[in-house]
């Protein structure tokens, strides 16, 4: 049975509000690992987690004005994640300065490619190149009329053949033809503009 490792890594993207996409996709990954039960998580972060919340929940006085508790849990978790991530800097700092084996900064474990893994940087480059399509096209749907958009949805995104579009939709092949080149067109203004602004 093989486990998917949840590192605090995909902590600090699943509560990162500067990187939607990265989000959505730590979001996915912590669902998945949930949902299929074969989640492994660092220990390290929830039991300090655990042990904070434990010292101070006898003090929290909740106000709803001031936040949910959620979101005070979310925090705590943040910085205990951030705590590791500056105690694995100072051991790692600490190592660089006795070792003189650059191969042996890491664990071998580390350094060994899986083959079956996950790319999250292509991943996370799809993700925004489906976010900047669909943020376009809807800038697009604002654009032009709902009958030439709906001849280009049918006939681009939907692929049905061109025969069919016309058929369905009421209006001739040439139409068909000419909606798909203007509105394909006009889409790639859209990304460009929409990749501009992001």
């Amino acid at each position: 049975m093989s486990a998917d490792f949840i590192d605090s890594n995909v902590f600090v993207y699943l509560f990162d509000e500067t990187a939607p996409d990265k989000r959505r996709i730590a979001d996915a990954l912590v669902r998945d690992a949930l949902e299929a039960k074969s989640a492994c998580i660092s220990f390290q972060v929830v039991q300090e987690t655990l042990i904070t919340v434990a010292k101070k929940i006898d003090r929290l006085k909740y106000d709803p004005a001031l936040g949910s508790f959620k979101g005070w849990l979310l925090n705590i978790t943040r910085w205990r994640i951030a705590d590791q991530f500056r105690k694995r800097k100072k051991a790692g700092e600490q190592n660089v300065t006795t070792r003189h084996d650059e191969s042996r900064l890491t664990a071998t474990i580390e350094r060994i490619v899986d083959p079956a893994g996950f790319d999250l940087d292509a991943a996370w480059d799809e993700e925004w190149r489906i976010s900047l399509r669909e943020a376009a096209t809807a800038r697009l749907k604002n654009k032009v009329s709902a009958k030439q958009y709906q001849i280009f949805d049918c006939y681009v995104h939907k692929q049905w053949p061109v025969q069919k579009v016309a058929k369905e939709l009421g209006v001739s092949v040439a139409q068909v033809y000419l909606a798909k080149h203007r509105l394909g067109a006009l889409l790639k203004r859209e990304v460009a503009k929409v990749e501009r602004a992001r």
